[in-house]
């Protein structure tokens, strides 16, 4: 039983929670929740950490940003809604190294939008 990807898109954790949540309630209206899928759920509900509507504006807002630049770097930020440059600088160490002045402006970004 193979499956074919469709479309892809990078999502936030809080839009992957609305869209399990969903999910879930379809589920549970024909018969009780898998393990796994009740698993997923408590990992979203847990970590999810803004609204899925304040979420995508962050990522808008990121995008806006010339060091954020690319879509999944700015999802890996706003999932892990950093409130120190470390953890920025972690999302990055793989890219390239950012000057406080970037670091600065993601922070900016994202304390606008903590709840």
């Amino acid at each position: 039983m193979f499956k074919e990807v469709k479309k892809f898109e990078y999502i936030t954790i809080s839009e992957a929670r609305e869209i399990m949540e969903k999910i879930a309630k379809d589920r549970q209206d024909r018969a009780e929740l898998l393990f796994e899928t009740r698993r997923a759920l408590r990992h979203l509900r847990n970590f999810s950490k803004l609204s899925p509507e304040k979420a995508k504006n962050l990522v808008e807002e990121l995008l806006k940003l010339p060091q954020v630049g690319r879509r999944d770097v700015a999802v890996k930020i706003v999932d892990i809604m950093p409130r120190v440059a470390d953890e920025i600088r972690v999302i990055y160490a793989k890219e390239r190294a950012l000057t406080n002045e970037e670091i600065q402006q993601i922070l900016e970004v994202v304390n606008k939008f903590r709840e």
